[in-house]
Protein backbone atom coordinates (compact mmCIF):
# COMPACT_ATOMS: atom_id res chain seq x y z
CA UNK A 1 0.00 0.00 0.00
CA UNK A 2 2.58 2.40 0.88
CA UNK A 3 4.88 1.76 -2.40
CA UNK A 4 1.52 2.23 -4.68
CA UNK A 5 1.41 5.89 -3.65
CA UNK A 6 4.49 7.42 -4.56
CA UNK A 7 3.84 5.52 -8.43
CA UNK A 8 -0.23 6.77 -8.52
CA UNK A 9 2.02 10.66 -7.90
CA UNK A 10 4.16 10.13 -10.65
CA UNK A 11 1.16 9.26 -13.00
CA UNK A 12 -0.72 12.04 -12.11
CA UNK A 13 2.35 14.64 -12.76
CA UNK A 14 2.86 13.07 -16.06
CA UNK A 15 -1.29 13.46 -17.03
CA UNK A 16 -0.85 16.81 -16.12
CA UNK A 17 1.82 17.92 -18.50
CA UNK A 18 -0.24 18.08 -21.65
CA UNK A 19 -2.80 20.35 -20.26
CA UNK A 20 -0.14 22.79 -19.33
CA UNK A 21 1.68 22.66 -22.79
CA UNK A 22 -2.40 23.38 -24.29
CA UNK A 23 -2.72 26.49 -22.03
CA UNK A 24 0.14 27.48 -22.60
CA UNK A 25 -0.31 27.45 -26.53
CA UNK A 26 -3.46 29.10 -26.34
CA UNK A 27 -2.02 31.72 -24.41
CA UNK A 28 0.52 32.14 -26.73
CA UNK A 29 -1.67 31.98 -29.99
CA UNK A 30 -4.05 34.30 -28.57
CA UNK A 31 -1.31 37.12 -28.05
CA UNK A 32 -0.25 36.54 -31.72
CA UNK A 33 -3.57 37.29 -32.94
CA UNK A 34 -3.71 40.53 -30.73
CA UNK A 35 -0.18 41.77 -32.06
CA UNK A 36 -1.44 40.76 -35.92
CA UNK A 37 -4.81 42.78 -35.12
CA UNK A 38 -2.87 45.82 -34.03
CA UNK A 39 -0.33 45.94 -36.79
CA UNK A 40 -3.09 45.86 -39.53
CA UNK A 41 -5.06 48.75 -37.51
CA UNK A 42 -5.92 52.07 -38.99
CA UNK A 43 -3.52 54.11 -36.17
CA UNK A 44 -0.63 51.82 -37.51
CA UNK A 45 -0.48 52.64 -41.12
CA UNK A 46 1.29 55.50 -42.26
CA UNK A 47 -0.60 58.32 -44.42
CA UNK A 48 1.62 60.12 -47.21
CA UNK A 49 1.44 64.45 -46.57
CA UNK A 50 -0.66 65.96 -49.14
CA UNK A 51 1.21 68.75 -51.56
CA UNK A 52 -0.20 72.00 -51.87
CA UNK A 53 -3.05 72.50 -54.18
CA UNK A 54 -2.19 74.80 -57.19
CA UNK A 55 -3.03 78.29 -57.03
CA UNK A 56 -3.59 78.79 -61.14
CA UNK A 57 -5.75 75.96 -62.87
CA UNK A 58 -4.67 78.22 -66.02
CA UNK A 59 -3.38 80.69 -67.97
CA UNK A 60 -3.99 84.26 -69.59
CA UNK A 61 -4.01 84.47 -73.30
CA UNK A 62 -0.52 85.84 -73.75
CA UNK A 63 -0.97 88.40 -76.20
CA UNK A 64 -4.04 89.92 -74.15
CA UNK A 65 -1.90 90.14 -71.27
CA UNK A 66 -0.65 93.62 -72.28
CA UNK A 67 -2.56 96.65 -72.41
CA UNK A 68 -2.98 97.71 -76.44
CA UNK A 69 -1.22 101.23 -74.93
CA UNK A 70 1.44 99.92 -73.19
CA UNK A 71 2.75 97.79 -77.02
CA UNK A 72 2.15 100.85 -78.74
CA UNK A 73 4.20 102.64 -76.07
CA UNK A 74 7.01 100.35 -75.94
CA UNK A 75 6.98 99.14 -79.72
CA UNK A 76 6.33 101.84 -81.92
CA UNK A 77 5.48 101.04 -85.28
CA UNK A 78 5.11 97.45 -84.51
CA UNK A 79 4.08 95.13 -87.34
CA UNK A 80 1.64 93.37 -85.95
CA UNK A 81 -0.55 95.17 -82.82
CA UNK A 82 -1.91 91.84 -81.76
CA UNK A 83 1.48 90.32 -81.25
CA UNK A 84 2.47 86.61 -82.47
CA UNK A 85 1.97 83.80 -80.58
CA UNK A 86 4.46 81.41 -79.50
CA UNK A 87 4.02 77.80 -80.17
CA UNK A 88 2.96 75.56 -77.48
CA UNK A 89 1.42 71.88 -77.43
CA UNK A 90 0.14 72.35 -74.16
CA UNK A 91 -1.47 76.30 -73.85
CA UNK A 92 -2.72 75.61 -69.97
CA UNK A 93 0.76 74.98 -69.37
CA UNK A 94 2.94 77.29 -71.38
CA UNK A 95 2.26 80.20 -73.48
CA UNK A 96 4.32 83.53 -75.29
CA UNK A 97 3.57 86.64 -77.47
CA UNK A 98 6.03 88.87 -79.25
CA UNK A 99 5.92 92.09 -81.35
CA UNK A 100 8.51 93.71 -83.02
CA UNK A 101 8.82 97.11 -84.71
CA UNK A 102 11.11 99.34 -86.93
CA UNK A 103 10.24 103.53 -86.14
CA UNK A 104 12.06 104.71 -89.21
CA UNK A 105 12.61 108.50 -89.08
CA UNK A 106 14.98 108.53 -92.60
CA UNK A 107 18.06 110.40 -92.11
CA UNK A 108 17.71 111.02 -88.25
CA UNK A 109 17.81 107.19 -87.94
CA UNK A 110 15.19 104.49 -87.03
CA UNK A 111 14.52 102.66 -83.66
CA UNK A 112 13.65 99.08 -83.05
CA UNK A 113 12.16 97.29 -80.67
CA UNK A 114 11.61 93.60 -79.76
CA UNK A 115 9.18 92.41 -76.89
CA UNK A 116 8.35 89.17 -75.84
CA UNK A 117 6.06 87.80 -72.83
CA UNK A 118 6.12 84.20 -71.78
CA UNK A 119 4.48 81.94 -69.26
CA UNK A 120 4.94 78.63 -67.72
CA UNK A 121 2.56 76.83 -64.93
CA UNK A 122 3.08 73.89 -62.90
CA UNK A 123 0.34 71.41 -61.42
CA UNK A 124 0.75 69.99 -58.09
CA UNK A 125 2.00 66.78 -58.16
CA UNK A 126 2.29 64.14 -55.34
CA UNK A 127 5.98 62.86 -56.35
CA UNK A 128 7.19 65.96 -58.25
CA UNK A 129 6.13 68.46 -55.17
CA UNK A 130 3.74 71.54 -55.25
CA UNK A 131 3.11 73.76 -58.55
CA UNK A 132 4.62 75.99 -56.49
CA UNK A 133 8.24 74.66 -55.29
CA UNK A 134 8.23 73.55 -59.26
CA UNK A 135 7.44 77.06 -60.29
CA UNK A 136 10.29 78.18 -58.12
CA UNK A 137 12.89 75.84 -59.21
CA UNK A 138 11.91 77.24 -63.36
CA UNK A 139 12.38 81.05 -61.69
CA UNK A 140 15.81 79.83 -60.70
CA UNK A 141 16.65 78.09 -64.33
CA UNK A 142 15.56 81.35 -66.46
CA UNK A 143 17.32 83.64 -64.41
CA UNK A 144 20.21 81.69 -64.71
CA UNK A 145 19.45 81.16 -68.76
CA UNK A 146 19.13 85.09 -69.00
CA UNK A 147 22.64 85.75 -67.34
CA UNK A 148 24.34 83.28 -69.76
CA UNK A 149 23.26 85.06 -72.80
CA UNK A 150 25.85 84.02 -75.38
CA UNK A 151 28.08 87.25 -76.10
CA UNK A 152 26.43 89.38 -73.33
CA UNK A 153 28.43 92.14 -72.02
CA UNK A 154 27.65 93.92 -68.40
CA UNK A 155 25.48 91.68 -67.12
CA UNK A 156 23.79 92.74 -63.97
CA UNK A 157 21.06 90.92 -61.82
CA UNK A 158 19.11 92.84 -59.18
CA UNK A 159 15.36 92.21 -56.90
CA UNK A 160 12.69 93.06 -58.82
CA UNK A 161 10.13 94.57 -56.58
CA UNK A 162 5.69 94.23 -56.57
CA UNK A 163 5.63 91.21 -59.18
CA UNK A 164 3.87 88.82 -57.33
CA UNK A 165 6.26 86.45 -54.59
CA UNK A 166 9.43 86.53 -56.52
CA UNK A 167 11.39 89.02 -58.88
CA UNK A 168 14.32 89.30 -60.60
CA UNK A 169 15.47 91.11 -63.62
CA UNK A 170 18.41 90.66 -65.64
CA UNK A 171 20.13 93.16 -67.82
CA UNK A 172 22.93 93.36 -70.52
CA UNK A 173 24.34 94.56 -73.65
CA UNK A 174 24.76 92.13 -76.79
CA UNK A 175 26.16 93.33 -80.27
CA UNK A 176 24.03 91.98 -83.47
CA UNK A 177 24.37 92.98 -86.59
CA UNK A 178 27.05 96.00 -86.38
CA UNK A 179 24.36 97.41 -83.64
CA UNK A 180 24.77 97.45 -79.80
CA UNK A 181 21.22 96.32 -78.62
CA UNK A 182 20.19 97.02 -75.09
CA UNK A 183 18.54 93.90 -73.16
CA UNK A 184 16.08 93.46 -70.13
CA UNK A 185 14.42 90.29 -69.28
CA UNK A 186 12.16 90.01 -66.06
CA UNK A 187 11.73 87.36 -64.37
CA UNK A 188 8.61 86.78 -61.74
CA UNK A 189 6.72 83.90 -60.34
CA UNK A 190 3.14 84.53 -58.79
CA UNK A 191 1.83 80.83 -57.28
CA UNK A 192 2.52 78.27 -59.50
CA UNK A 193 3.59 80.15 -62.56
CA UNK A 194 6.63 81.71 -63.90
CA UNK A 195 6.44 85.15 -65.92
CA UNK A 196 9.23 86.16 -68.27
CA UNK A 197 9.32 89.33 -70.19
CA UNK A 198 12.36 90.08 -72.52
CA UNK A 199 12.19 93.93 -74.20
CA UNK A 200 15.24 94.70 -76.28
CA UNK A 201 16.10 97.79 -77.99
CA UNK A 202 19.03 99.82 -80.58
CA UNK A 203 19.30 102.84 -82.42
CA UNK A 204 20.06 102.43 -86.37
CA UNK A 205 21.49 104.62 -89.14
CA UNK A 206 23.66 106.32 -86.60
CA UNK A 207 19.86 106.68 -84.34
CA UNK A 208 21.03 106.60 -80.69
CA UNK A 209 20.14 103.34 -78.57
CA UNK A 210 17.74 103.39 -75.54
CA UNK A 211 19.73 103.43 -72.48
CA UNK A 212 20.11 100.47 -70.28
CA UNK A 213 17.65 102.08 -67.66
CA UNK A 214 14.76 102.73 -70.07
CA UNK A 215 14.95 99.22 -71.38
CA UNK A 216 14.73 97.99 -67.99
CA UNK A 217 11.90 100.66 -66.45
CA UNK A 218 10.01 99.78 -69.59
CA UNK A 219 10.27 95.77 -69.50
CA UNK A 220 9.19 95.98 -65.75
CA UNK A 221 6.25 97.83 -66.74
CA UNK A 222 5.32 95.32 -69.10
CA UNK A 223 6.38 92.41 -66.08
CA UNK A 224 3.70 94.11 -63.94
CA UNK A 225 1.10 93.85 -66.32
CA UNK A 226 1.96 90.21 -67.45
CA UNK A 227 1.61 89.81 -63.82
CA UNK A 228 -1.65 91.05 -62.95
CA UNK A 229 -3.24 88.91 -66.43
CA UNK A 230 -2.71 85.76 -64.69
CA UNK A 231 -4.50 86.53 -61.42
CA UNK A 232 -8.09 86.36 -63.41
CA UNK A 233 -6.82 82.15 -63.72
CA UNK A 234 -6.79 81.63 -59.93
CA UNK A 235 -9.08 78.82 -58.77
CA UNK A 236 -12.62 79.71 -57.16
CA UNK A 237 -12.30 79.82 -53.33
CA UNK A 238 -15.67 79.06 -52.67
CA UNK A 239 -16.13 76.09 -49.89
CA UNK A 240 -18.05 72.97 -50.65
CA UNK A 241 -20.27 74.27 -47.98
CA UNK A 242 -21.04 76.88 -49.41
CA UNK A 243 -21.15 75.47 -52.48
CA UNK A 244 -23.66 73.83 -51.25
CA UNK A 245 -26.07 76.03 -50.35
CA UNK A 246 -26.56 77.54 -53.40
CA UNK A 247 -28.16 73.59 -54.79
CA UNK A 248 -30.90 73.00 -55.52
CA UNK A 249 -31.84 70.80 -52.58
CA UNK A 250 -30.54 73.37 -50.46
CA UNK A 251 -32.99 75.95 -51.90
CA UNK A 252 -35.61 73.10 -51.29
CA UNK A 253 -35.30 72.71 -48.12
CA UNK A 254 -34.99 76.41 -47.52
CA UNK A 255 -38.40 76.79 -49.40
CA UNK A 256 -40.60 74.22 -47.29
CA UNK A 257 -38.71 75.76 -44.01
CA UNK A 258 -40.04 79.07 -45.30
CA UNK A 259 -43.89 77.73 -46.01
CA UNK A 260 -43.62 76.21 -42.44
CA UNK A 261 -42.98 79.28 -40.65
CA UNK A 262 -45.79 81.01 -43.06
CA UNK A 263 -48.10 78.23 -41.80
CA UNK A 264 -47.18 78.26 -38.00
Amino acid sequence: MHRSAPRLSRILACAAVPVMLVVAGCSSDSGDSKDSASSTSPSAKKTEPTVEPAKFSALPDACASLDKKTIEDLVPKTKNKGGTPGKSSDTASRGGCSWNGLDDNGVKGSQYRWLDVGFTRFDSDQSLGSGAKRATDEYTKQIAKAQATEGAKKVSAKPATGLGEQGTSVTYGLSKSSEDFEYATVVARTGNVVVSVTYNGAGFAGAKSPSAADILKDAHKAAAEAVASVGGTEKSSASPSAKASSSPSAKASGKASTEADDKS
